[in-house]
C-alpha cells in the first residue's frame, strides 16, 4: 500500500445490537469464537491494494478495537454517534485527504468476502456514481396498510436486497451527507436524496447482516464446518418438442419431457437438492420461468449456476444420491455414463438408481418421469465469482 491511499473504509460498528439482546454492542458479539469486529476486519483486510480503515465504534472500546485491527498501515478509530448518520459522518471526517473512493461497511454484515469490497472499488471507479452490491428479491412482496391488510403485490423483478459496502466517490459523499437533515436507513438513500445517482451490481449471500439470534446461528453454521443435507424432487410429463435429455444425455428415439427448459428432472431435482442442503432456497426462486435466460437452457446450465451459487456461500457438493421413478427410458444401460456426466458437472460423486412403480400412478401408466435427489454439501473455500 502507498503512503497515501486512494481507498478508504469506513467500519461502522457502533450499534448497540439491542435486537439481539446479548448486553453486549453487536459487533462486539461473538460468531463462532470470534466478535463481528474481527471478522469484519478480516474480509477488509484482504483487500487488494489495502485501504485506509476508520473504524467507528461505541465509547470505550477504542483500544480493544484497535488489537482486533493489527496489521493495518493505515488505522483510525473514533467514537460514533447517537445515530448510524451520525457515525458515518464521524468516519468521514477521520479519512485521510487523500482518500478519494469510500466504502461504507457495517461490521453486522461479518462476513462478506473481500472480492464484494473490491468489486464495489472497481464500479465507482468505472463509473464516477454511487454503487450497491444486491441480491435480487426471491419472496413475494406484499404491501399492507396500518392493520396488516394486503393493498397489493409488488412486481419484485424490480427490487433488490442491498448490502454493504456501498461505494462512492468521496467528495459526492461528502456533499451529499452535508445536504440532508432527515434520517435514513443507509449511505445510498443519503446520497440519493441529495440528488445523486445509484447503481446496483451483484451482492453475495455471505453478505447478510447479523440481526436477530436466527442470523447469529446461520452464521456460526456456515463457520462451525459441519456438512449439511438436502433434498429434491423433480416432475415432467413427456410430450416436449424437442428428444429427450435426462440426466444430461439425450435419448434418441424417446419422447422429450415437457417444461420451460429441457425437462431434465434428474437434473433439476439435484439443483434443488443443493440448493436446499446449502439454505439457499430452491430452482423457482432462483432460476424463475419469467427469467429468459434459462428458457429452453439444458440441465447443465442449471447445475453449473447452482454450483457457483454454491460456491459464493462458502459451500461446495459433496455427494449426490438420485432415484428416478418411471418406465423409459430405460436407465440400466447408460448409468455410469450418465453418473459420468453428471459428476463432471456437479464436481462431486452422483450416483444414479431407478426404479418402476408396477404400474401405478402417472409415472406407471407412462406419462412422465419423477426424480428424487438427496446431496451432501460441506464448507469450501469462500469465493465471490
Amino acid at each position: 500500500m502507498s503512503a497515501d491511499p486512494t481507498v478508504g473504509v469506513v467500519l461502522v460498528a457502533a450499534g448497540a445490537g439491542s435486537r439481539l439482546g446479548l448486553g453486549v454492542p453487536k459487533a462486539f458479539v461473538p460468531v463462532a469464537g470470534r466478535s463481528m469486529l474481527a471478522r469484519a476486519f478480516d474480509g477488509i483486510r484482504a483487500m487488494e491494494p489495502e485501504p485506509q480503515v476508520v473504524a467507528v465504534v461505541p465509547e470505550g472500546r477504542e483500544d480493544e478495537t484497535r488489537t482486533l485491527a493489527s496489521g493495518f498501515r493505515s488505522l483510525r478509530v473514533v467514537r460514533g454517534g447517537a445515530s448510524r448518520q451520525e457515525s458515518v459522518v464521524a468516519g468521514l471526517a477521520a479519512l485521510a485527504p487523500s482518500v478519494r473512493t469510500v466504502l461504507v461497511h457495517d461490521a453486522a454484515r461479518a462476513l462478506t468476502p473481500a472480492r464484494q469490497f473490491e468489486r464495489v472499488v472497481a464500479a465507482v471507479e468505472s463509473s464516477g456514481a454511487g454503487v450497491v452490491p444486491g441480491l435480487p428479491v426471491a419472496d413475494t412482496i406484499k404491501r399492507v396498510d396500518a392493520d396488516a391488510r394486503v393493498l397489493e403485490t409488488v412486481d419484485r423483478s424490480r427490487l433488490s436486497a442491498v448490502q454493504t459496502p456501498q461505494g462512492f466517490p468521496r467528495a459526492e459523499l461528502d456533499a451529499a451527507y452535508a445536504s440532508v437533515s432527515d434520517e435514513h436507513t443507509d449511505d445510498a438513500a443519503v446520497f440519493t436524496a441529495s440528488g445523486r445517482g445509484v447503481r446496483v451490481i451483484p451482492g453475495s449471500p455471505l453478505a447478510f447482516k447479523i440481526t436477530t439470534e436466527d442470523d447469529l446461528r446461520r452464521a456460526e453454521l456456515l463457520l462451525a464446518g459441519s456438512p449439511r443435507t438436502g433434498i429434491g424432487i423433480d416432475v415432467h410429463a413427456f410430450g416436449g418438442d424437442a428428444p429427450l435429455r435426462l440426466a444430461l444425455l439425450e435419448w434418441p428415439g424417446e419422447t422429450g419431457l415437457a417444461g420451460h427448459s429441457d425437462g431434465d428432472a434428474v437434473a433439476h431435482a439435484i439443483c434443488d437438492a443443493l440448493l436446499s442442503a446449502a439454505g439457499l432456497g430452491d430452482m423457482g426462486s432462483r432460476f424463475g420461468t419469467a427469467d429468459p435466460r434459462f428458457e429452453n437452457a439444458t440441465g447443465d446450465v442449471f447445475l453449473r449456476a447452482t454450483v457457483a451459487l454454491l460456491a459464493e456461500a462458502g459451500w461446495e457438493p459433496g455427494n449426490v444420491a438420485v432415484q428416478v421413478i418411471g418406465n423409459r427410458p430405460r436407465l440400466a444401460g447408460r448409468r455410469e455414463e450418465a453418473q459420468d456426466a453428471l459428476t463432471a458437472v456437479v464436481g462431486a460423486p452422483v450416483s444414479l438408481a431407478a426404479t418402476t412403480t408396477d404400474g401405478l400412478g402417472f409415472a406407471g401408466r407412462g406419462e412422465g418421469v419423477t426424480a428424487v435427489a438427496t446431496a451432501l454439501v460441506r464448507p469450501g473455500a469462500r469465493r465471490d465469482p
